[in-house]
């Protein structure tokens, strides 16, 4: 009987952490990518060479002149306040804690770690704490995305209303799997999580 309450009392304990956990990663900031380069340095180099880690720079005038006349968008035009565009060149734009403006959220421009992995807060917390014995369960659940489960983060941006679509160019059409091939360099976790 004892060992009944015990195992109770242990279950209850962890469905109880899980809901908190799944209370702050409603309300998690995003930290921005210089935070996730302490601990993940091969991915964020990787990162860096990737279109995503420079995608602000297409919003200024003259950046990429032939595609975006072929896109019926004015290629003088200063696009870096344009909330359409915004929402998929930088990182949480309309979102708690997400891009605002180069002035109030500089490190947030670009499509950073946390436009893919979600809001950091929370689960960096984990991570920083328990070191190499967090549970992807645990980060997960803290609000970490996995994008390879699913591609429906991606397509906000590679979906729906871009005037960067397979009719303009064929380049645009989104493959997936092709597509997280491209992202950046997956490298294999150091511990088992």
């Amino acid at each position: 009987m004892r060992k009944a309450i015990v195992g109770l009392v242990s279950l209850l304990f962890v469905i109880a952490l899980f809901a908190v956990s799944n209370a702050d990663a409603a309300n998690a900031k995003y930290v921005g990518a210089k935070k996730c380069k302490a601990c993940h340095i091969k991915q964020y180099k990787s990162w860096k060479k990737t279109k995503m880690a420079n995608s602000f720079e297409n919003l200024k005038p003259g950046v990429k002149a032939d595609l975006k006349k072929k896109a019926n968008l004015d290629p003088n035009k200063d696009y870096t306040t344009d909330a359409k565009c915004l929402k998929c060149h930088t990182t949480g734009y309309g979102k708690p804690g997400g891009f605002v403006s180069v002035e109030k959220t500089p490190k947030l421009i670009n499509v950073q770690c946390e436009a893919c992995h979600g809001p950091g807060s929370v689960y960096k917390k984990i991570m920083k704490k328990k070191k190499k014995t967090f549970t992807r369960a645990e980060v997960k659940a803290a609000g970490l995305i996995i994008p390879s489960e699913n591609e429906k983060g991606c397509l906000v941006c590679h979906g729906g209303d871009s005037p960067f679509n397979a009719k303009v160019d064929p380049k645009y059409k989104f493959n997936f799997k092709e597509r997280l091939k491209k992202t950046h360099k997956h490298f294999p976790l150091k511990y088992k999580h």
